[in-house]
């Protein structure tokens, strides 16, 4: 997950028309709106996420929210995928001295899985997280040492347990102009360091789909064909490299077929394609924004319906999961204090009592058609 906010791309969609699920949907899609404008009565409890779909419907969990009764609740209503927020992280794994505590992620997954949720694994290797262990005055033999071993001894300890591992998070430069320097990169070489990641990986976790994920893709054009360049490069280099994971923090502002054209780019290179960390900012980056909220709601529905739609259309082995960053708006980290603290955001497909947003409608009329 990124720490910057989406960004808007250039229009690479003018050729994008409606399809029927699209003109069916727009009615949905602007009751939903006008009722959450207008306030009128509650709509009902929505019909379980899980249910709307032949492939999984995923949602990210942290241990403290294990003892919130109505979060346990809505989780088991919903998701049949869960992936755990913050606990799998290398800030909270790997030590200074480069020992583990799995305290936490054991907790997570083993809840998960008592649910029957399958799960999936974030993150092994993340350019901002694990300085405190790899430094730039480490050596590069130690470095390169206990690199091997901090991604072998994680994903090793749950083999057999994940569906899948992001194994290597955002590698590419900001603004798609290349890959990131870090501190991986700097002591292991900026592909280095992934296929490395990958190999050890593949190794630990031999079942598991591995996946290299990052954000912006849709939003920005120039970064999600660097990034699909990657994925190539890194397939001609041996890396086991076996699925996309497209974060999909959406910016409702780009483009109508921009989302649709990334994923038909996507989709073939034939891998396994995951909506990894879906959330859907009502903010705009304009210092100007005179939206009103039914304009923003709109573009919501658009925005994550055309995503739905195109998720929908992949090949069925193509479709790992789709997966919310957060279930309800007030499990979202542009929502909670200890993220963003945006409190008059609705970024995710249900509100705080478990009741379908508008984006909900668009997304069960995608996976309904």
């Amino acid at each position: 997950m990124g720490e910057g906010g989406p960004r808007s791309g250039s229009d690479e969609g003018s050729h994008f028309r409606l399809n029927r699920r699209s003109l069916l949907a727009a009615p949905l899609a602007l009751a939903a709106c006008d009722r959450f404008a207008s306030a009128q009565t509650p709509a009902p409890e929505a019909a379980p996420l899980k249910s709307l779909a032949p492939f999984p419907i995923g949602a990210t969990g942290m241990t403290g929210q294990l003892s919130d009764a109505v979060w346990v609740a809505q989780m088991r209503r919903h998701v049949s995928q869960l992936t755990p927020e913050w606990e799998l992280k290398p800030e909270r794994i790997l030590q200074p001295d480069f020992t583990c505590d799995f305290s936490a992620s054991d907790r997570i997954v083993d809840w998960g899985r008592e649910q029957g949720m399958r799960i999936h694994g974030h993150t092994l290797v993340w350019y901002s997280q694990g300085q405190q262990a790899f430094n730039d005055d480490l050596p590069r033999a130690r470095f390169a040492s206990e690199y091997d071993r901090y991604v072998s001894t994680v994903a090793g300890r749950y083999r057999g347990r994940m569906a899948g591992w992001d194994v290597v998070n955002e590698p590419v430069a900001e603004d798609g102009d290349g890959l990131r320097d870090c501190h991986f990169s700097r002591a292991l070489g900026q592909e280095g360091y992934i296929v490395r990641a990958f190999e050890q990986a593949r190794g630990a976790d031999p079942e598991a789909v591995l996946f290299l994920n990052e954000y912006n893709l849709e939003n920005i054009p120039k970064k999600g064909a660097t990034f699909l360049r990657l994925v190539e490069r890194l397939l001609t280099l041996g890396a086991p490299v076996g699925g996309i994971g497209a974060q999909s923090h959406l910016d409702i502002e780009i483009p109508a077929g921009q989302i649709t054209a990334f994923m038909r780019d996507a989709a073939s290179l034939g891998l396994p394609i995951h909506v990894s960390e879906l959330d859907f900012s009502l903010r705009s980056d304009s210092p100007l924004d005179t939206r009103s909220l039914g304009q923003k709601r709109a573009q919501q529905v658009a925005r994550v319906g055309e995503l739905a739609e195109a998720f929908f259309a992949l090949p069925e082995r193509q479709r790992y999961a789709f997966t919310t960053w957060g279930l309800r708006d007030t499990d979202s980290w542009l929502v909670r204090e200890d993220g963003r603290g945006w409190r008059d955001e609705s970024p995710l497909l249900l509100d705080a009592q478990g009741r379908a947003n508008p984006a909900y409608q668009a997304v069960a009329a995608a996976f309904r058609a």
